[in-house]
């Protein structure tokens, strides 16, 4: 007696998902994005709005954005900087937070900015999670 073939193998799920790594990519790039892919739009968007503010705030404290990293500390900023995706680029090309700190709030700024980047990665990669199915 022939079985049907089992609907819940890996090779099965890909295909019904389609190209599962979109929300991880979309997520990192645009916050809240990864989120609105998949269907969840309430988390997309206060995650979203919770990412946008934070970076705008820490621009509006005159916050650093790292460019080149010469030691480990910038390195560690950087890669909260760009965790932000295309808000890190945006602000890099128009040219905010590249000053020398001058205020004593630009450096509360700039763990705003690094802060915002690290919830957008998170946030990219829980929609990745959900889309995979190992998150409800």
């Amino acid at each position: 007696m022939a079985t049907a073939p089992d609907k819940t193998s890996p090779a099965v799920k890909e295909s019904q998902q389609g190209f599962v790594y979109l929300p991880l990519i979309a997520g990192w790039l645009v916050p809240g994005a990864g989120h609105f892919l998949i269907g969840k739009w309430g988390r997309g968007a206060l995650l979203a709005v919770s990412i946008l503010s934070m970076f705008s705030l820490g621009i509006a404290m005159q916050g650093r954005l790292y460019g080149a990293a010469h030691d480990i500390l910038d390195m560690l900023c950087l890669a909260g900087d760009l965790g932000n995706g295309i808000l890190y680029f945006v602000g890099r090309m128009a040219g905010w937070g590249v000053d020398q700190v001058q205020v004593t709030t630009a450096d509360y700024g700039s763990r705003f900015i690094e802060v915002a980047g690290l919830l957008n990665v998170i946030s990219a990669v829980d929609a990745h999670n959900i889309r995979t199915g190992r998150k409800a």
